[in-house]
């Protein structure tokens, strides 16, 4: 009897033993490249919601080992990972409503607008149903400046000089390029320097944390200073099914962290990021192609009109109330 009594207890206690582990809660996270100013709002949740649940939900974050860039939301809506950092320009199709944040000549000016601008249409339903097609939810975004442009070659010293030139650059900032006469191309961010390398590409549309991480700067002889056509949207999803099989006290913490993620991930970037790019062009010669105002605002008449017009006929065919959602930024970037 005390043989089985204790053969009781052994199994109940392996019972526990196990109902424990299985308790704890592990999430895949996709991202690519190498962890860099772009990431650092990952990062950052991971380490806010392992200390809030005492380290009963955390997260592993992959640097291209689990998916390639362009396939992250591909691998949310399957449930291969729970996680990712996605980019709407690398795959318009499938998350048009998004694109809206990708479009030319917003008036966004800070990381902080870019922030508010897009979590104001994160939050409209019609986006909410169109990452829903894919099983994913919007946790948060990863609020990018205003790209500029790398090259090689003659430098553009007018926006003429844009005329034939080959640029990666994709969404809204490719509009933007075609209209200065400019062939862009969708290269993504992990093969910019090698196609700048190989001549596939002669300049690269990039904001400056990516000029430093992707190498794209180290060979590069000039550097738009103020050409400002826009930024890519790059939010961080979540499979929907994972967040809702979460326990109240994860999900709380997961979203609770978003806010002081994002907090973080600006301080960074402002404060250490944009530190070291000055003097990371100084010191490898880098000429500064500055427009002047005229230019710049006759650039953005070209672009910024027809641009919008374009993308508000294309997405009210795809069923999208298109004029609602860019007047959703338009309001956001005026508050």
């Amino acid at each position: 009897m005390k043989r089985n009594l204790l053969g009781l207890a052994t199994t109940t206690a392996l019972v526990f033993a196990f109902t424990g582990e299985a308790l704890a809660t592990e999430w895949n996270v996709s991202v690519w490249g190498k962890r860099r100013a772009f990431t650092e709002n990952v990062e950052k949740i991971a380490e806010l919601v392992s200390a809030k649940t005492n380290g009963e939900f955390t997260m592993n974050i992959s640097y291209g080992g689990l998916s390639k860039a362009k396939e992250n939301l591909d691998g949310i809506s399957i449930g291969a990972f729970e996680m990712a950092q996605i980019c709407a320009g690398y795959h318009a199709d499938k998350n048009p409503s998004l694109t809206v944040l990708e479009l030319p000549f917003l008036g966004v000016d800070s990381l902080e607008k870019e922030v508010a601008v897009s979590q104001a249409v994160y939050s409209q339903p019609s986006v909410i149903a169109d990452l829903a097609r894919w099983n994913a939810t919007l946790l948060m975004p990863t609020p990018m400046p205003q790209y500029n442009i790398a090259g090689v070659g003659d430098a553009p010293t007018t926006l003429a000089g844009f005329d034939g030139l080959t640029v990666r650059a994709t969404g809204g900032i490719g509009e933007a390029m075609s209209a200065l006469g400019a062939i862009p191309t969708s290269v993504p961010a992990s093969e910019a320097r090698q196609a700048m390398d190989s001549g596939v590409v002669k300049a690269v549309a990039f904001a400056p944390h990516a000029h430093m991480s992707f190498g794209t700067i180290e060979n590069a002889k000039w550097w738009t200073t103020n050409l400002n056509p826009g930024t890519v949207n790059c939010p961080v999803v979540v499979n929907t099914d994972a967040l809702n099989a979460l326990t109240d006290k994860e999900r709380d913490a997961l979203l609770g962290s978003v806010d002081e993620a994002l907090a973080y991930y600006i301080d960074y970037y402002n404060n250490q990021t944009m530190a070291k790019w000055g003097p990371l062009l100084d010191s490898k010669g880098i000429q500064r192609i500055t427009y002047d105002a005229d230019t710049l605002s006759a650039f953005r008449d070209k672009v910024a009109g027809p641009a919008a017009a374009k993308w508000v006929e294309e997405n009210n065919a795809r069923g999208l109330p298109a004029q609602e959602l860019l007047d959703v930024v338009h309001n956001a970037v005026a508050k």
